[in-house]
């Protein structure tokens, strides 16, 4: 009793706030109830992508379909009651609505028919998918036009004796008022949102593929989601809050792999002046190391085009590489002067000077570099930079997108016992964690590592941040995108001079930090969770970053379980060097399944013929038992709020505080 009335009196101003949401000691009991219901549910669905690299076509197929998820579920719920055909074509339909029925309706002879039977279909498929969810959650889900439809369709079966008539009679009326094809667009997107109760994206939406921009709205109209950034992120993040070399490989990654369509058409960025640059300044240079890849998804490019675009990725190189080297200039504790290789270059001899030796150069025309001033912008250059800066730094679309990143995201996050980051954590040769200078002199390994970084990120973007230290995480984006301690890199260097212009391909080589090397060991990976305070006996770190060359037997599932890393190669850039088209991840109530996906062919051919991503699923991890709401990170804060409920219950119950006279309910439920 002299514990309760202590804890009561310490939390009595929380438990008077409290006492305004549940103001008698009816709502609080009831709430009560409610919540302990809830902890009885099964766990909601976690789904798990990394590094889709604006592949927008495979991300929103996979999104669709769950990562077969919902496949399964058809699977389960009409085994050899429906065809292989049929439960493909109702997938398909539940993925694809709009564009489905416009098919089906050149084909199908008796559309009602069709109607009916295929209601009643999806209406099974929502019933299961809604199954773990309250009610409450499952009509906050719900379209306005169908919520009590629905709702009743939902709750209220055809099978039952005393209901038939009441079900068929509001299917037929669906029909015979016209709103069928609206129905059963609505319904699917129930599904879909059903299927997955939280997204996680660990890092590099951006870069390569062509839909960068599609995947963001996509993102932003979805409804339960995070993000770890990734490097590529960062980078447009960086150009989003005006670092220069960011712009510059923004743009030249973009060239690289000749997807022009995210700048131009998904956030309105000018090349024009680029493109007139180019021509003028590069028209008799071959520039054969700067010829485009073809092979990122882009749509092929004509000739003349494909010309203008390799002297426009030389332009913005040069540039880049002059704009990198004054940042590294101006910030010595980084220690990369050594990569402003410029500075290296003997004109006269055409050789590259590293480390004391002599390496040739593939092409030495720089008519841009002056060799006694070689990291100088020339005034067109330094006009033109202005102008690729302004482009960005208006472009409001990239705001939106890059407000998204930051509302949803940070550089890594633990849920239900999972440590989620994009790369990498800073590790000395002995695997202990590596002190790594922020602003002013700092140091912070592990948590503390990411925790200030995502801190120092957030600050580029704020009017309040002090100028010195806004200027400082403005450049610091560049560190994180090819810094030798960046938790986004971690190699001992970014080798993109020595690829573009050296012929020795020796001084191509990137050595991968610690983490990398280390990652495979069980203790290791039990360290850096400690470090980061995760508990519990199946913990996880969940990574990508580093593509898995499944083709040639490498395993995703490393340190004894301890760690899965999920970037099989999502952007058809990778598909040959990793021999898959992307690993997902999904976390049920029954343990965690990877899916190893093939090529995806298209979603017209998804529509017409019914073509799903092929893939295989990987039992990683099974529990003993059905995992439950209880089992979870929010089961741990209803369980907390049960407990204050209680206590309010007490304090009302002994006079504590007084009950209202006035029943305002307002339920906390999830």
């Amino acid at each position: 009793m002299k514990n309760i009335n202590s804890e009561i009196e310490k939390d009595m101003r929380y438990l008077q706030l409290l006492s305004q949401s549940f103001p008698t000691i009816a709502d609080a009991s009831t709430e009560i109830i409610n919540l302990q219901a809830i902890l009885h549910l099964p766990k909601g669905t976690e789904h798990f992508l990394a590094d889709i690299h604006g592949e927008y076509e495979s991300f929103q197929h996979v999104l669709k379909n769950a990562s077969g998820n919902i496949k399964r579920k058809v699977n389960e719920i009409f085994g050899t009651e429906l065809s292989e055909h049929e439960k493909r074509e109702l997938c398909t339909l539940i993925y694809y609505p709009e564009q489905k029925l416009e098919l089906i309706k050149t084909v199908q002879e008796d559309m009602d028919t069709w109607y009916s039977t295929t209601i009643n279909n999806l209406v099974s498929v929502c019933r299961d998918v809604s199954s773990k969810y309250t009610r409450s959650k499952v009509r906050k889900s719900l379209p306005a036009d169908f919520l009590y439809i629905i709702l009743e369709l939902l709750h209220e079966r055809s099978d039952d004796a005393d209901k038939a008539a009441y079900v068929n009679v509001i299917i037929e009326t669906i029909i015979s008022t016209g709103r069928a094809d609206d129905f059963i667009i609505a319904i699917a997107n129930v599904i879909q949102r059903l299927a997955i109760d939280q997204l996680h994206i660990l890092g590099d939406i951006f870069d390569r593929g062509p839909g960068a921009h599609h995947i963001m709205d996509i993102l932003s109209r979805y409804h339960n989601w995070d993000i770890q950034w990734g490097n590529h992120d960062i980078l447009w993040m960086g150009a989003c809050a005006g670092n220069d070399a960011c712009i510059c490989n923004v743009i030249r990654l973009c060239l690289r792999y000749a997807n022009l369509a995210t700048l131009e058409e998904g956030y309105g960025i000018n090349l024009v002046p680029l493109a007139t640059f180019a021509m003028e300044t590069y028209s008799e240079d071959p520039c054969t190391e700067f010829l485009p890849s073809t092979s990122g998804g882009s749509d092929e490019m004509d000739l003349k085009t494909h010309r203008l675009a390799t002297l426009m990725h030389k332009a913005i190189s040069v540039i880049q590489f002059k704009v990198e080297a004054n940042i590294f200039e101006r910030h010595p504790e980084w220690n990369m002067s050594d990569r402003a290789l410029f500075n290296n270059i003997d004109f006269k001899r055409k050789v590259c000077v590293i480390d004391g030796k002599d390496y040739e150069m593939k092409s030495c025309n720089f008519p841009t570099v002056n060799p006694d001033n070689p990291n100088r912008l020339t005034p067109e250059e330094e006009e033109l930079l202005r102008r690729l800066h302004h482009s960005f730094v208006v472009s409001e679309k990239l705001h939106k997108h890059v407000k998204e990143l930051l509302s949803h995201g940070c550089m890594y996050t633990i849920v239900n016992n999972n440590l989620l980051f994009h790369a990498s954590i800073p590790l000395n040769d002995d695997g202990s964690l590596k002190e790594v200078e922020l602003y002013n002199g700092k140091k912070y390994c592990g948590r503390e590592l990411l925790h200030y970084t995502g801190m120092m990120i957030r600050s580029a973007f704020q009017n309040d941040t002090d100028p010195q230290e806004k200027a400082f995480a403005k450049d610091y984006f560049l560190y994180l995108w090819c810094g030798s301690d960046s938790c986004l890199f971690n190699k001992s260097k970014m080798a993109t001079f020595e690829r573009y212009f050296l012929c020795d391909k020796e001084t191509y080589k990137e050595e991968k930090g610690n983490y990398f090397k280390l990652r495979n060991s069980e203790e290791e990976c039990d360290k850096i969770l400690d470090a980061f305070g995760v508990e519990g006996n199946n913990r996880h770190i969940i990574n990508g970053h580093v593509p898995v060359h499944a083709g040639s037997g490498e395993n995703p599932i490393k340190a004894g379980g301890r760690l899965m890393v999920i970037d099989g190669g999502f952007s058809q850039a990778y598909h040959k060097e990793t021999g898959i088209a992307g690993y997902t991840l999904v976390y049920h109530s029954r343990g965690f399944e990877l899916v190893q996906h093939e090529p995806f062919i298209g979603t017209s051919d998804a529509i017409a013929r019914g073509t799903d991503i092929l893939g295989t699923t990987q039992i990683v991890e099974m529990s003993s038992r059905r995992m439950l709401v209880a089992d979870t990170d929010k089961g741990r804060e209803l369980s907390n709020r049960i407990a204050d409920l209680k206590k309010l219950l007490y304090a009302y119950r002994h006079g504590i505080i007084k009950e209202r006279s006035a029943r305002r309910k307002k339920s906390q439920s999830v």
